[in-house]
């Protein structure tokens, strides 16, 4: 089995951790921990993250909660381009469709997982091969007064609409920060939702992401340079 270590005891460890991981290639950690490299990323959207919540001691245990529950912090990978721009949105966490309706902003799961976030930019020019992409410095982030605000409203708006069976109307195009999209396999996978007046029905899953002009506001507040001119890291 594939090395892993072990979970870290504060977040001073963790972010200790992170940071000796800045400037290294994903090949060169994956060859420490025992673990394959992908040709691409096609079929293996998320194997920096893996290897990084691998290379961080994750507990992983539970996907509503933060990765290191102990210490309230969740991980996340994010894909930037040459200049440190993220190149894609942001997956927070599965939307609980069967209840999302009946929950407040305080006791969400976007909440929960964004209350604290560490953040990792990896390389992820589509021209650099999986195992050279580097890994740049690790921020660990909260959201603002002004964030939390922008991220309520929109799990308002968007929570509102699920919960009173208008999950149809619901597009990528919804949402200033936060957004809705398909989280599955295949079209054929299906999980219980409610509809107002039709009682329990099966929808595709759906999930939360954090829009990429979101994270972009991030990388600029925090890096006040490109990371790649920076630190010639990602």
């Amino acid at each position: 089995m594939p090395g892993t270590e072990p979970e870290p005891s504060s977040r001073a460890e963790l972010l200790a951790r992170a940071r000796a991981l800045s400037g290294q290639a994903l090949g060169a950690v994956a060859a420490r921990y025992g673990v394959a490299v992908p040709a691409d990323l096609r079929r293996r959207k998320g194997f920096a993250g893996e290897l990084l919540e691998r290379a961080l001691g994750a507990a992983a245990a539970s996907r509503s909660g933060p990765d290191f529950p102990a210490l309230g912090v969740e991980l996340k990978s994010l894909p930037v381009g040459a200049r440190g721009q993220p190149l894609e949105s942001t997956f927070v966490c599965t939307l609980p469709l069967g209840r999302v309706g009946d929950l407040e902003w305080q006791a969400s799961p976007v909440r929960r997982k964004l209350e604290s976030v560490l953040w990792i930019p990896v390389q992820g020019q589509r021209e650099i091969a999986p195992g050279a992409r580097l890994i740049g410095e690790p921020l660990l982030w909260s959201p603002s007064a002004e964030q939390e605000a922008e991220l309520r409203q929109d799990w308002d708006e968007l929570s509102g609409l699920i919960g009173r069976g208008r999950i149809d109307e619901i597009s990528g195009h919804l949402g200033r920060c936060l957004q809705v999209r398909p989280k599955a396999a295949h079209s054929r996978v299906r999980r219980a939702a409610f509809r107002p007046g039709e009682g329990r029905s099966d929808e595709l899953p759906r999930g939360f992401y954090l829009r990429a002009t979101f994270t972009a506001r991030i990388v600029n507040e925090h890096y006040l340079v490109p990371v790649s001119e920076r630190t010639r890291r990602p």
